[in-house]
């Protein structure tokens, strides 16, 4: 059989369920998740395999209105990611539906000439009515290929999507080794580990801006790994939240990314946590450069 591998652009507005789709069809976590909306930075790339072809899954973030620097490197870097796909997805919650951002994002797909498929996710959470009626509004609006039903979180619909998507990658040689299933560097994907346990653990209590700086990222000789990390805030107040009574938060943050990154990596993880105060941390250029994000003006 002959070798094929595309590119496929994953988008929709913020917490539509694009990480744990991508996720889903990778057949392993690649993407960070929350319930909090607007958690993926950086475009990590996943990289589903379905018999001879290879699907390269750009992440994108959730595209919003943006307000500050780092949301228009963002929004920038979402584009980016749509352009040049062979396949766009167009990721929808029937639930929150988000129109305010999801109209805009109808507008722009308009004139795009790759094939458009849309994506109803969240079905487990839906009454099949509304579902059918939502589909049939959105289809009026911009004449997408196919209309897919799936649940990202129970894989329901999933294979079918996949199977589908294969169909339409063009012939050519895979881009990456059979067994790569991300273009995220370690050290990257380990700084979204721990950001997503920062967002797990103080959802409530810390607002959205915050960031995770890698430090260092050293192999040591028994095959474990050493990593280094720095927890950006922007005051004083942040950073007590972050550490919490005695250093208990810190700590917990600190277990729960070592185990889910040991997990992903398959070995030992020594992480060592701190908290920075930094006022103006979003326009720090240097973090732009180390999430894979463009300086925005």
């Amino acid at each position: 059989m002959t070798e094929k591998c595309g590119l496929v652009a994953v988008i929709g507005a913020p917490n539509a369920g694009k990480s744990t789709l991508v996720n889903a069809m990778v057949g392993q976590k690649v993407a960070i998740t929350s319930a909090k909306a607007q958690t993926t930075r950086a475009r990590l790339l996943g990289i589903a395999l379905a018999g001879e072809v290879q699907i390269i899954l750009a992440d994108t973030p959730g595209i919003f209105a943006p307000k500050r620097r780092l949301d228009r490197a963002m929004v920038s870097a979402a584009w980016e990611g749509a352009q040049e796909a062979d396949a766009i997805l167009l990721v929808v919650d029937p639930v929150k539906q988000r129109r305010h951002e999801l109209e805009p994002l109808l507008e722009t797909l308009k004139d795009r000439p790759e094939r458009k498929l849309l994506v109803l996710n969240k079905v487990d959470a839906t009454a099949k009515e509304p579902l059918l009626a939502l589909a049939q509004d959105l289809n009026g609006k911009l004449a997408f290929e196919e209309v897919f039903f799936i649940s990202a979180l129970t894989g329901d619909g999933v294979p079918e999507l996949k199977a589908h998507l294969a169909g339409l990658m063009p012939e050519g040689p895979w881009h990456y080794p059979e067994d790569q299933v991300s273009d995220a560097s370690e050290r990257l994907l380990a700084c979204e580990v721990t950001r997503e346990q920062v967002y797990r653990l103080l959802h409530d209590e810390l607002p959205y801006d915050t960031a995770v700086r890698p430090e260092a990222y050293m192999p040591r000789k028994d095959g474990s790994v050493e990593v280094r990390q720095q927890i950006v805030v922007a005051r004083d107040s942040q950073k007590a939240i972050v550490l919490g009574k005695r250093g208990a938060m810190i700590k917990a943050i600190g277990e729960a990314a070592r185990n889910e990154l040991a997990t992903i990596l398959g070995h030992k993880v020594h992480l060592f946590l701190h908290v920075k105060v930094e006022e103006n941390w979003a326009e720090a250029k240097d973090l732009y450069e180390e999430l894979g994000l463009d300086w925005v003006k």
